[in-house]
């Protein structure tokens, strides 16, 4: 009775040949009837299966040498296709993420590499489902996952951020200085409309020295401040 039937679980088909010819549809989940030497059944998981991509040495388009990995995300979407179409359907897999990793990202400079991940493994992500769509195959998700770079490189990247961290702060420091210019051109032309403006603010800096009582501060006083007390001695 045992050959009879199988038991397939709820994320299990079977591909039934029978005398060799293809049975369709796919049988499960449950109970599976076969006629044992007549019926045969191949068991697919259509759970989604994890891919690592192994390590690829690559030429980027700007001919910096990198090595990539990645990882895909895939399931079987038609198990009949899966066992008929390919001899087997992981190596045929990730041989195609390998050589569709070389290919996309050999088409692209370093800096698009580090920066534009999500835009690259869209690309990768689309060209790996179009190829293994044949096989019954749904490419879910793609990702690069590590990208080595030689230490030379690393070197000389760093030199380059530190240079462009200087340049910013140097353009900062510009900028600033050009609005405190742009600020005093401002105040020196409200002092030259009204003059007053210089004796208050001369007035208010000495409020601001003196506010300190360490220290003994000598400073003229101008004669326009002092000339009204002058003339007003000399009438009385």
């Amino acid at each position: 009775m045992l050959g009879f039937v199988r038991v397939l679980r709820e994320y299990e088909r079977a591909v039934m040949f029978r005398w060799g010819r293809l049975v369709e549809p796919p049988r499960g989940p449950g109970l599976v009837w076969k006629i044992p030497i007549v019926d045969q059944l191949v068991k697919v998981d259509l759970r989604t299966i994890t891919l690592n991509i192994p390590p690829q040495e690559v030429i980027t388009k700007d001919n910096v040498p990198v090595r990539v990995n990645a990882v895909a995300y895939f399931r079987i979407v038609a198990p009949q296709d899966a066992i008929i179409q390919v001899e087997n359907f992981m190596v045929a897999t990730s041989q195609i993420a390998q050589t569709t990793l070389r290919s996309v990202l050999g088409q692209h400079v370093l800096d698009e590499l580090l920066s534009e991940r999500e835009k690259i493994n869209e690309i990768l992500q689309g060209i790996i489902d179009e190829a293994t769509a044949p096989w019954g195959i749904k490419v879910s998700i793609v990702e690069v996952k590590d990208v080595e770079i030689p230490s030379g490189m690393q070197r000389a990247m760093a030199r380059q951020a530190e240079a462009e961290r200087e340049r910013r702060a140097k353009i900062i420091n510009a900028e600033g200085e050009f609005q405190a210019a742009e600020r005093l051109k401002d105040a020196a032309l409200v002092i030259e409309d009204h003059p007053i403006a210089l004796q208050l603010r001369y007035l208010q800096t000495l409020l601001e020295i003196g506010g300190s009582n360490s220290s003994t501060i000598i400073f003229p006083a101008p004669i326009d401040l002092i000339k009204p007390f002058i003339d007003r001695g000399g009438a009385s």
